[in-house]
């Protein structure tokens, strides 16, 4: 009788208590999502990372990543129950396929285009790779359409809360941004502990004032 009732009602999934969401940092590549990981582990969030990517020239105090997450795409999502009360990075591609079922904050880095498409210019430079294999207007068009999908997606999803950071906020005013980041997350944050990672010497591909009028 009990299968029968469940084959007319549909069976029920089991779910499970989500007393924490997950704080997610996301964004373009070379959009500052590692410097934001670093503030809110400063700030009191652990962050799920393995630590298998070391800090290098491009990113010289860390890229606060967890190979996992690579392989979501693949179905590869089972970590993500670890995750809840914790901070990871997902790289803006990758977030739709974050499993249902959780709660999810996403902090999402914005970036002048011009300084993501120098940053990556002197990455791929640093590794030996061929920095022309891709036009720049023709990359930042494809990156601008990506992030308006990315964006439409978020909107539609009722266990996503967004908050939108931009990176040269952060830079210019970094207590104006760590408070709104704080009242977003809803947890008291060491305020000082954060605003001590954001380091101005680390801001080499700034936007010049010529180039972004």
């Amino acid at each position: 009788m009990k299968k029968l009732f469940g084959k007319l009602l549909g069976e029920a999934k089991p779910t499970l208590p989500r007393s924490e969401p997950i704080v997610i940092v996301s964004g373009l590549p070379r959009s500052g999502t590692s410097m934001m990981m670093k503030m809110l582990e400063a700030g009191g969030i652990p962050p799920l990372t393995d630590k298998l990517r070391t800090a290098d020239n491009d990113n010289p105090k860390g890229y606060y990543e967890f190979e996992r997450v690579k392989q979501m795409d693949k179905g590869d999502t089972a970590w993500v129950a670890d995750a809840p009360g914790k901070v990871v990075k997902v790289i803006s591609a990758l977030l739709k396929h974050l499993p249902p079922g959780y709660n999810y904050q996403v902090v999402f880095l914005r970036r002048h285009m011009s300084e993501i498409l120098a940053s990556q210019r002197k990455m791929l430079i640093n590794r030996g790779e061929d920095p022309d294999k891709m036009d720049d207007a023709q990359m930042g068009m494809l990156f601008e359409n990506h992030v308006r999908q990315v964006e439409k997606w978020l909107a539609q999803q009722s266990n996503i809360e967004v908050l939108y950071v931009h990176y040269s906020d952060v830079m210019a005013d970094p207590l104006t941004a760590i408070n709104s980041m704080s009242r977003f997350l809803g947890r008291d944050m060491d305020v000082r502990a954060m605003a001590e990672v954001v380091d101005p010497n680390l801001y080499r591909n700034r936007q010049t004032e010529q180039a972004a009028a």
